[in-house]
């Protein structure tokens, strides 16, 4: 005697409500869509790469709420309401951030695939004000894999954009 296994009816698309590059957006969304897949598919915002798709490459990088995280792991309705940063939302207007500045002038990427979520995960770092050292800005950026091992001249990139931001007065830059 053969059973048919019971039917799960399919997921209906929930509506999410994000902030992207300062832009809000109103999606319906399967349940079970990443960050990455919302960004790249739904949005056409293309900078922020698929390379692992499990978490370990930090290619897919994006800033949450100004917190930087993998796309590829989270799903977009549990960001419901949040702010999205995406590499194509860090320029302002024609003015590069001082990271994207930093990365050109320290030839700090190579084939250029990893490049947006190293930028993103070092405005993070930025951020959390954690880095002062070499050491530590290797450590915090552990996360995000460069296959080309431009790693040198990202690390220099990074120390760039800290000491710019250091000279900036309060208020002043990002």
């Amino acid at each position: 005697m053969s059973q048919t296994p019971p039917q799960t009816p399919a997921a209906e698309p929930m509506e999410v409500w994000l902030t992207v590059n300062r832009v809000d957006y109103t999606l319906h969304l399967a349940p079970w869509t990443s960050l990455l897949d919302a960004l790249r598919l739904h949005l056409g915002l293309t900078g922020s790469k698929k390379g692992c798709d499990h978490g370990q490459c930090g290619a897919c990088t994006v800033l949450v709420d100004g917190r930087r995280i993998n796309a590829c792991l989270t799903l977009a309705v549990m960001l419901d309401g949040r702010e999205v940063t995406t590499i194509e939302g860090l320029a302002s207007g024609d003015t590069l951030h001082p990271l994207q500045e930093a990365f050109i002038e320290q030839d700090a990427f190579q084939c250029g695939y990893c490049t947006p979520g190293q930028i993103c995960s070092a405005a993070g770092l930025m951020a959390e004000g954690r880095a002062t050292t070499d050491d530590e800005i290797r450590e915090l950026m552990s996360g995000n894999i460069c296959r080309c091992g431009a790693y040198p001249n990202i690390l220099a990139a990074i120390r760039q954009a800290m000491a710019q931001q250091a000279r900036q007065p309060m208020g002043e830059g990002r």
